[in-house]
């Protein structure tokens, strides 16, 4: 077994895919509409879907906000330099919630950023093996 994808639901698809493809820097995998269902899924990455997971971003026709919930915590993505992922994403209109900076109870350099949506991002610095 393994981790295909995390199903998001978006208000504005062609702004999240934005978000995940200009400013996150994953590329559309594909895209289809299912018009009966009236329903998009557009699948984005940085790999291929047969070797790593995917984010499915699913515009429901007609929705354009969602409850997010308490139950949602953050997608995790990994950065060599996290400072220029951040000036990045903040240049490209980005949302940044967390400065870079060491997690609360350790040593790991995190931050995170918030999607279209308001959905949590925690980037986490690439740190090498000692």
């Amino acid at each position: 077994m393994r981790i295909l994808h995390t199903m998001l639901r978006v208000g504005d698809l062609q702004k999240s895919l934005r978000f995940y493809t200009q400013v996150l820097g994953m590329r559309l995998m594909r895209q289809m509409e299912f018009p009966d269902g009236k329903f998009t899924l557009a699948f984005v990455g940085y790999g291929e879907e047969a070797d790593s997971a995917v984010i499915e971003l699913t515009y429901n026709w007609g929705e354009d906000k969602y409850d997010l919930g308490n139950g949602f915590g953050h997608i995790a993505l990994e950065v060599d330099d996290i400072h220029a992922a951040v000036a990045r994403i903040r240049d490209l209109g980005g949302e940044v919630l967390r400065e870079p900076g060491p997690m609360k109870h350790g040593t790991t350099v995190i931050a995170f950023v918030a999607d279209p949506d308001g959905y949590r991002i925690e980037l986490i610095e690439n740190k090498p093996a000692a």
